[in-house]
């Protein structure tokens, strides 16, 4: 992996090119322009059954521009970041602007809104591998994975993977600003099998430091665990039980909050939480918040895709809907102002309602299900109507006793939010939701 310096622009550059574009708007007759520049690089290793499956390694660039003339807009897009190309670009931006139908939202975010003297959030650790050394750790991760028992039959690959890029975006409040962010990981999927019967499992790593990742071999290592102990899985009567989620599958129950509380599905009237800000969603005591600006984590950003400042808030507050997730744009249609939320949610965190973890959450659910892998698509924001494919482990009296597959979940999201027994502290930290288990009092199991 190449360092700092190696990459194809600097931010200087970048920033530079940003001002070009930005001129040329304004000689064109824009009343508002607008665009985001990237320009990054990283490689890719995978492993699989102990050889070399695929080795990338990539140098992308790319900008977008967008203009906007007396409510009407025009954008255009390019790789070629010489400056032809974005004098071509932003001509062609200009022509698709004025030909378009005007829409009085069309436009910049509010210049008081750009964000100004963003601290040092600390994203930028380069990591110094190159493919020999990261195929050597892909084939170990591997290995570890497939001796770790002679049921471990088959393997999906073992990956090792770095990124490094740099991002530029300016508007014509005068706002420039631009960061460098590194995002690396280590994950695995392998095949268990028994008599007729296989499954599959993966664990990952993912970190801004190559350091903190987990090390190869217990990447691998819980990769075998997870696919051996889903042997033997098999359905189970339908019935009304508590459904615990483990962390890495709770974070998309957040997810459908969050969908529910966007800005498009609010105006076009399609979320079942239309309309309730100030109501009790949640039970008392559960808190959910953004935390943008938390040093190395990876959903940090000083400002959001239209240059709005970033900040801490509370989207819930004890139990109570306190914000939407809003972007300029939504913002307007709404009647309201942008929450600083374009390009999505920024370390949203579920606060724990208690410091148990899964294990003593599965004693205090007793009899019930523990969700480990969901499947399929149907959840109905406008409604809240839930319906998955799951898979995971049936529990009796606090304890796992067998794994379950070939079963579907149901409810609602109203109905399930408010039913939130905890929010477990073993919070999942790889990505931009943070979550820990979560416990619904109550939800219907579709079996045999």
């Amino acid at each position: 992996m190449a360092e700092a310096e190696d990459l194809p622009h600097s931010l200087d550059e970048l920033e530079a090119l940003v001002g070009l574009i930005l001129d040329q708007a304004r000689r064109l007759g824009a009343d508002a322009a607008e665009c985001a520049i990237s320009s990054d690089m990283g490689l890719s290793v995978t492993a699989r059954m102990r050889d070399v499956d695929t080795l990338e390694y990539h140098k992308d660039q790319g900008v977008g521009i967008t203009l906007y003339a007396e409510g009407r807009k025009g954008a255009a897009t390019t790789s070629d970041l010489s400056p032809e190309a974005l004098r071509e670009a932003t001509e062609a931006a200009w022509r698709i602007a004025r030909h378009t139908q005007a829409d009085p939202c069309a436009g910049l975010a509010p210049a008081e809104r750009m964000a100004h003297d963003w601290p040092d959030l600390d994203l930028d650790h380069p990591w110094a591998i190159d493919a020999e050394a990261a195929v050597a750790l892909a084939l170990e991760m591997e290995a570890a994975a497939l001796d770790a028992d002679p049921r471990i039959t088959n393997s999906d690959g073992a990956s090792v993977n770095s990124f490094r890029g740099a991002a530029v975006y300016g508007n014509s409040h005068g706002f420039v600003g631009g960061y460098i962010a590194t995002r690396h990981s280590l994950s695995c999927s392998v095949i268990a099998s028994q008599g007729e019967g296989m499954q599959r499992d993966y664990w990952y790593s993912v970190s801004r430091l190559a350091d903190e990742l987990e090390p190869p071999q217990a990447v691998g290592r819980r990769a075998a665990e997870r696919s051996l102990r889903r042997l033997g899985a098999r359905r189970v009567a339908t019935a009304s039980v508590p459904v615990l989620f483990a962390p890495e599958v709770a974070r998309s129950l957040v997810g459908h909050f969050v969908a529910a509380v966007r800005g498009p599905a609010l105006y076009r009237k399609a979320s079942f939480l239309l309309d309730a800000l100030g109501e009790r969603v949640f039970p008392a005591g559960l808190r959910i918040h953004e935390q943008p600006h938390l040093p190395r984590a990876l959903g940090s950003a000083p400002f959001d895709a239209e240059g709005v400042a970033t900040r801490a808030r509370d989207l819930v507050r004890d139990g109570v809907l306190e914000g939407y997730v809003l972007d300029h744009y939504s913002a307007c249609r709404l009647g309201l102002q942008t929450t600083g939320n374009a390009g999505g949610v920024r370390n949203l965190t579920v606060d724990p309602t208690t410091d148990e973890g899964l294990e003593a959450l599965c004693r205090r659910m007793g009899r019930g299900l523990l969700v480990t892998e969901l499947i399929g698509h149907g959840v109905n924001i406008v409604t809240g109507d839930y319906s998955r494919g799951a898979a995971g482990f049936w529990v009796e009296d606090g304890v796992p006793v067998h794994p379950v597959e070939e079963i579907t979940i149901a409810g609602n999201l109203r109905r399930m939010f408010a039913d939130v027994q905890a929010a477990g502290a073993d919070v999942d930290l790889r990505g931009s939701i943070r979550t820990g288990s979560i416990l619904i009092g109550e939800m219907t199991v579709a079996g045999d």
